[in-house]
C-alpha cells in the first residue's frame, strides 16, 4: 500500500533541486476506484453465496430430514440457516441503499470504498461467529440421529476448522479495510 502511495509522488523538482511532494490525483483516484471496485465486488459475492448457501442447506436438510426420521435439532438448523438468509438479504438491501449517500469526488469514492470494506469485515464476523450455532444444531442432530462417535468428532473438527478459517478470511478484510483508512489518512494529510 505504501509502496503505491510512493510511486504516486513526484519527488524530484528539476528546477531548483529541491524535492517537491505532490500527489498524482489522476493516478491516485485510478487507485480508489480499483479498491471500490474490487470491495463491492467482494462483498457482492459474499452476500449472494450467503443467501444461496443457506437457502440450498434449507432446502435440503428440510427435504432429507422429513423423508428420515424428522429430527428436530435438523430443523431448527434449517430455521437458524432460513434466518441467516434473510439477515443477509436485508442488510444487503440496506447497504445498496446506502451507497447514494457518497458523493462522486476521490474523497466521496474513498469514502464509499471505506464503507463497504467495514460492512464487509461487520458481515464476515457475523458469518464467523454463525458457525457456532450450525455446528451445535448440526451435532445434536447427528448425535439425536443416533450416528457414530466417530462422525460427530469429524464434522466437529471440520467446523473448528471452518471457524478458524473465518477467521483468516475476517483478517484480510480488516487489513484491506485498514489499507483504505492509511490512504485516507495520508490523503488528508497532503491536503
Amino acid at each position: 500500500m505504501t509502496m503505491e502511495f510512493e510511486q504516486l509522488q513526484k519527488i524530484w523538482d528539476a528546477q531548483n533541486d529541491q524535492p517537491l511532494y505532490t500527489i498524482n490525483e489522476k493516478a491516485m483516484y485510478n487507485i480508489i476506484l480499483s479498491k471500490k471496485k474490487q470491495a463491492r465486488h467482494i462483498t457482492n459475492t459474499s452476500e449472494l453465496l450467503l443467501i444461496f448457501v443457506n437457502l440450498a442447506s434449507v432446502i435440503f436438510t428440510v427435504i432429507v430430514n422429513y423423508f428420515k426420521q424428522g429430527n428436530i435439532f435438523l430443523y431448527l438448523l434449517s430455521a437458524w440457516m432460513f434466518g441467516s438468509a434473510l439477515f443477509t438479504l436485508f442488510s444487503r438491501i440496506k447497504r445498496k441503499k446506502g451507497e447514494d449517500q457518497f458523493d462522486r469526488s476521490m474523497h466521496g469514492d474513498l469514502n464509499h470504498a471505506i464503507s463497504v470494506a467495514t460492512y464487509q469485515v461487520y458481515i464476515s464476523r457475523i458469518m464467523r461467529w454463525n458457525i457456532i450455532p450450525i455446528a451445535v444444531l448440526c451435532l445434536l442432530g447427528l448425535w439425536d440421529g443416533g450416528k457414530p462417535v466417530w462422525i460427530v468428532v469429524t464434522v466437529l473438527i471440520f467446523f473448528s476448522l471452518v471457524f478458524y478459517g473465518g477467521g483468516w478470511e475476517h483478517n484480510i478484510y480488516k487489513r484491506k479495510k485498514r489499507e483504505l483508512e492509511i490512504l485516507k489518512g495520508k490523503l488528508e494529510n497532503e491536503a
